[in-house]
């Protein structure tokens, strides 16, 4: 298992994550139809030309997904019983296609679970960043993880 149990988790832990990932105009043509997201802001040039952005800005919600991703096969890939929430979800840049972003970790919070005492929870710190070293998302995802047998 790549992923951490529970028990192998310290407050503090900070991970800068391998995996890079330069955003295409597929990945977002592709996750705002899959999602139903017909903003033109994503979807069509001549209107992103006229906005702020003067071009195609990047769905946030595949932001957002990029940068769990980019993180689970370094915290909960094979330990996860479950993502029990993301909370304080951030954009404070925007992202474009062409863009190359990549993720951070910290934990932030760990506790015994009351209700499952084979597992615990633990809280992330996930940072998104692009190839600028500016943070495009951030997140505290807490998840429910599997203790060490």
């Amino acid at each position: 298992m790549a992923g951490r149990t529970y028990d192998q988790w310290q407050i503090g832990d900070q991970i800068a994550h391998d995996l890079r990932r330069t955003v295409t105009e597929t990945d977002n043509l592709l996750f705002s139809t899959m999602t139903h997201n017909p903003q033109p802001l994503h979807l069509d040039a001549e209107a992103a030309m006229a906005s702020e952005f003067g071009q195609i800005l990047v769905n946030g919600t595949f932001t957002f997904a990029l940068m769990i991703g980019l993180s689970v096969g370094d915290t909960t890939l094979g330990t996860l019983v479950a993502n029990l929430g993301y909370d304080k979800v951030v954009m404070p840049k925007p992202v474009f296609i062409g863009d190359t972003l990549r993720a951070t970790t910290e934990v932030t919070d760990r506790r015994e679970s009351k209700s499952r005492p084979d597992a615990g929870l633990v809280t992330f710190a996930h940072e998104l960043l692009n190839q600028r070293g500016e943070v495009v998302c951030n997140c505290l995802r807490t998840a429910l993880l599997k203790r060490s047998t």
